[in-house]
């Protein structure tokens, strides 16, 4: 020690001696004088490299006496495997495929409308009807009856050889169009009568009774609530991992409803301006409370691993080479005193705050948690329990 304050107090005799006057570093600089300011260089040069060595001196002296150790304090957590579902959320919107308009098929004056919005009906039900005008359909009748009773009587003289066979060929060519001609009739008589496609609700009248329509007028909308479906389309790169019958969770915020349900249809096709491809979901809906358009989260579960690790993104650090690591603690005492090493980890899916990790760490592996960041590699630390 001695020795050092020696080599202190030569500097500074020595300064003196080459003209220093004891003046600050400052004005040393401001004086300009180079021969000054390498001597005052010299001198704080030889003032720093004693100090130094005295501090590391004194602090041999403070590791060796002072029995409390300052380590720096971590927790940890244990690496165990788990179950492992990995979900991709999409916006989607509810359909049904049984939610029509119901067009005139039949020209004439509206005679009657059966049924009145809201209303519940089943399927063939007659929902209105419209003025057939059936006079002529009478008329027609009479023709094929007569038409038949002249092809029936040239029959039977045509097989008693009685009459030309010309005779008996016009009777019946005549007696099958006039046939031909009501059957036509009544098919379109028939769309006269307005029924329903199939059960469902009345939701919207639209032509009012004693109107004259034309076909392809609007006589009413009926909606069913039993075939709903959620539609929404799905990024590409979730192509392989998605197909008919992949589990979905059906969530309605709007009416605090989350479903358990699949995907029934995948499309074959991919929309080249948005590089999707649609999905339909089907929808329960026993007590009728999801509606047509209403919005709707698809939450599918596109990844399944029964024995992942799965550790908190907040642990993981990344190092100049682009590699992902995390800290595990090694040598434990019982006191919770361990050593600090780091492992290079390869990851996989996340989910929230959560990556899984494939390759790194096993069973049992201590990972630092709180503190991760502010440890390096081969430190002693303190665990905390928790």
């Amino acid at each position: 020690m001695k020795q050092t304050y020696l080599i202190i107090l030569t500097a500074v005799i020595l300064a003196s001696c080459g003209g220093g006057d004891n003046k600050s570093v400052e004005d040393v600089i401001a004086s300009g004088n180079l021969e000054q300011i390498k001597a005052k260089r010299e001198e704080v040069n030889l003032e720093h490299d004693a100090l130094s060595t005295d501090l590391k001196a004194l602090n041999e002296a403070v590791k060796k006496l002072d029995t409390t150790k300052n380590y720096v304090l971590v927790t940890a957590f244990k690496a165990k495997d788990s179950l492992f579902n990995h979900y991709i959320e999409l916006q989607g919107s509810v359909s049904t495929k049984e939610n029509i308009i119901i067009n005139a098929e039949y020209s004439g004056a509206l005679q009657q409308v059966l049924v009145k919005e809201g209303q519940e009906v089943r399927k063939g039900q007659v929902l209105a009807r419209i003025d057939e005008g059936g006079s002529q359909l009478a008329q027609l009748k009479a023709q094929e009856s007569l038409a038949q009773t002249t092809y029936e009587r040239q029959k039977r003289l045509w097989e008693q050889n009685i009459g030309s066979e010309i005779q008996y060929l016009q009777a019946q060519t005549q007696y099958e169009s006039n046939k031909s001609a009501v059957s036509q009739l009544e098919s379109q008589l028939a769309k006269a009568t307005v029924v329903a496609p199939f059960s469902g609700t009345i939701e919207e009248v639209m032509s009012d009774q004693g109107s004259n329509v034309a076909q392809g007028t609007p006589l009413m909308r009926i909606v069913s609530l039993d075939n709903m479906y959620i539609e929404s389309e799905v990024p590409e790169k979730y192509l392989a991992s998605i197909e008919k019958g992949t589990k979905v969770i059906a969530d309605f915020p709007v009416i605090n409803k989350k479903i358990d349900t699949e995907i029934r249809q995948v499309s074959n096709y991919i929309n080249p301006n948005n590089r999707s491809f649609k999905i339909e979901v089907g929808v329960p809906n026993k007590d009728g409370l999801i509606k047509p358009n209403l919005t709707a989260k698809v939450i599918i579960n596109d990844y399944t691993s029964e024995n992942a690790f799965l550790i908190p993104q907040s642990v993981i650090s990344e190092n100049a080479d682009g590699n992902q690591y995390v800290y595990i603690a090694t040598n434990i005492q019982d006191s919770g005193e361990a050593e600090v090493h780091q492992s290079i980890i390869q990851t996989g899916k996340t989910q929230g705050d959560l990556v899984e990790v494939l390759e790194g760490i096993k069973a049992g592996d201590h990972i630092i948690k709180e503190g991760a960041r502010s440890v390096q590699e081969g430190q002693n630390v303190q665990i905390l329990k928790q």
